[in-house]
């Protein structure tokens, strides 16, 4: 899927947003959930601008640079972030707090991003294969969204941007059985009965 979507994921019970297309990371929310950890833990806060100039920082990045391209996107204007290339992400999480070392290495090598991108293609199909066996055309539109809701309500998820790899992955799946049953049911309730309900199992 080429559509940039913001995902979230929890740290020090913040959120931090990842960039489904480049992957990228929030350093912005990531200093202010370890600022936030650090203030509680007696540690000065953490200062992003500062880190970025160190020398021991400046020869990483010139490496990253030299292999990746661009690895910071900033934003100007109030509530604007500063994004990151994964591993140089790492780099900043390491600093701010050597303990999270483990979550963040965990987070580079999930599914997370890979499960959105492939449900989000998934979508298109099933779509597809709904709307060639609809029989009414108009409210094809008002069908989709509630198919959506559907999946999204069996699934237990009240946001996509925030859904669980596993939930991910069976939204994938959902989508999946939805295309195949719709080649084979003239009855498109059907398909996305059956086909919600195998999947879940």
């Amino acid at each position: 899927m080429h559509t940039q979507v913001i995902m979230k994921r929890e740290l020090f019970g913040c959120e931090i947003s990842q960039q489904s297309k480049t992957e990228f990371f929030s350093a912005t929310e990531l200093v202010n959930a370890g600022n936030k950890w650090r203030v509680q833990n007696g540690i000065n806060e953490f200062n992003l601008s500062q880190y970025l100039k160190s020398k021991s920082c400046a020869e990483f990045t010139a490496e990253l640079e030299r292999k990746y391209g661009n690895i910071i996107t900033s934003a100007r204007g109030r509530n604007s972030n500063t994004w990151v290339h994964p591993l140089l992400f790492i780099d900043i999480a390491l600093a701010i707090n050597p303990k999270l070392k483990i979550e963040v290495y965990e987070w580079l090598f999930d599914n997370l991003i890979k499960f959105r991108n492939d449900s989000g293609d998934s979508y298109k199909e099933m779509s597809a294969a709904i709307y060639s066996r609809f029989p009414n055309k108009r409210e094809y539109p008002n069908y989709i969204q509630k198919v959506a809701q559907y999946i999204k309500t069996e699934l237990g998820v009240e946001d996509w941007q925030k859904a669980t790899e596993n939930q991910l992955k069976k939204r994938d799946k959902i989508h999946e059985s939805i295309k195949l049953l719709c080649n084979v049911l003239n009855d498109t309730d059907q398909a996305v009965r059956i086909g919600v309900k195998e999947s879940i199992k």
